[in-house]
């Protein structure tokens, strides 16, 4: 069972942001109430992921997209898995800390193209399939302790999910969201962003990019901040103070770290030691998947601000967004 309804964009809507993505080959839905952005191939998935199976001892990382999320992925599965840095390098990160809902991003059509420009390569086809594949059914086939990341928010996931698992959300300032979000979208194929950023910065305040509404995300998560299976971080408290992130998250997972230990860690964390040494996903080549000059998908990691991307104008505009929807809530995100 599943309790909202789901509708497909507009039809002069969905054309104008499939313009905009065109790696998005069906278009977009409108969730629920609140009217989550998400691409189509949600609506055959969502009651999969409502219902999906719970253990007790799972770890989630919920965030809106581009908020320290792979950051955080390698630190928590660190500390989760008593800090096996060798099993850690050996295994990708998208196998140890999937990412739930991969599969509503990737769509047939653009799988077909990919396998075009690589020759219809046998190995290359599997593993496309396997990332259109709903996590919910490879889940269940995943030894415990299991770890996600998810950019689904809290109410469409299932809704035991607090009272069963330890649940991390990471926010981030929103300026510094887009901007980021920005090059993802730019970067990744099956987005294929080609507008500009001030058209961008404009769909994020009209709550049209996936994931979006971003305040709604947020506050979602913030509303259950005082649960005990919740641990609502911010990124930029991980770049001031990440020893400090690191103990306290140790505590919410019911871990011991020496001083030591949390120096370590926080060494091989360091935005340098990160993209070095942290395998993201199996080392195979496939042609189309990325757009060739853009920024990699690890950014400035862990630098905040100084966006050149804000015009003067579009900084003004956005600047009172933020202050605009930071009245209505009561957190600020800390000082830079």
């Amino acid at each position: 069972m599943y309790p909202y309804t789901i509708e497909p964009v507009e039809k002069e809507l969905n054309e104008e942001l499939m313009n905009y993505f065109k790696g998005e080959r069906k278009g977009f839905c409108r969730v629920g109430p609140e009217e989550w952005i998400l691409p189509l191939r949600y609506m055959d998935q969502a009651e999969g992921y409502y219902n999906m199976p719970l253990r007790n001892d799972d770890v989630w990382i919920m965030t809106y997209p581009r908020s320290g999320t792979t950051w955080c992925q390698e630190l928590v599965w660190l500390i989760n898995n008593n800090l096996n840095y060798e099993k850690a390098l050996k295994i990708p990160m998208d196998k140890r800390f999937p990412f739930l809902e991969f599969g509503i991003l990737h769509s047939p059509e653009l799988h077909k193209e990919v396998l075009d420009l690589n020759n219809n390569n046998p190995d290359i086809d599997t593993y496309l399939a396997s990332w259109r594949q709903p996590g919910y059914e490879w889940a269940e086939n995943m030894a415990s302790p299991r770890h996600f990341k998810t950019h689904l928010p809290l109410m469409l996931l299932p809704p035991n999910l607090l009272n069963t698992c330890k649940v991390i959300y990471v926010a981030r300032n929103p300026k510094d969201v887009a901007v980021s979000y920005y090059h993802h979208n730019r970067l990744l194929k099956v987005h294929d962003y080609v507008g500009d950023f001030e058209t961008y910065w404009n769909l994020f305040e009209k709550n049209l990019l996936a994931y979006s509404p971003y305040w709604t995300h947020i506050k979602q998560a913030w509303s259950k901040r005082n649960h005990p299976n919740m641990l609502f971080l911010f990124y930029e408290d991980m770049i001031k103070d990440l020893p400090q992130v690191l103990d306290t998250t140790a505590k919410f997972l019911k871990k011991m770290l020496t001083k030591d230990q949390v120096s370590q860690l926080a060494d091989h964390l360091h935005i340098d030691n990160f993209r070095k040494n942290v395998p993201l996903n199996k080392k195979t080549v496939i042609k189309g998947l990325i757009r060739e000059g853009e920024q990699s998908f690890i950014r400035k990691g862990g630098k905040i601000g100084g966006n050149t991307e804000f015009t003067i104008e579009l900084e003004e505009q956005a600047d009172k967004w933020v202050k605009s929807n930071l009245e209505k809530i009561d957190f600020k995100f800390p000082e830079k």
